[in-house]
């Protein structure tokens, strides 16, 4: 696996904090680690486990989605 890049959406902001729309923009390595940046001030930058550990925390209950930028490459590319 390669990393890939993510927005991080937000539907409904039900804390005041972050607005709607894309919220951030992230990372995950391939290991499955993954970085977030918030797109607002602070712009704090956030490190988890998993993209399970950052919905854990940011996902208000199904009102966020990760959407995936980079698509896996197929494997009869991936190996050039």
């Amino acid at each position: 696996m390669l990393m890939q890049r993510f927005q991080l959406i937000r539907n409904e902001d039900v804390s005041g904090c972050s607005g709607t729309g894309t919220v951030a923009e992230g990372v995950v390595f391939s290991d499955g680690a993954a970085v977030l940046r918030w797109c607002v001030p602070p712009y704090a930058t956030g490190f988890y486990a998993s993209v399970a550990d950052l919905i854990q925390v940011h996902g208000h209950e199904g009102r966020t989605t990760v959407q995936v930028i980079d698509q896996p490459i197929p494997a009869e590319f991936a190996h050039g």
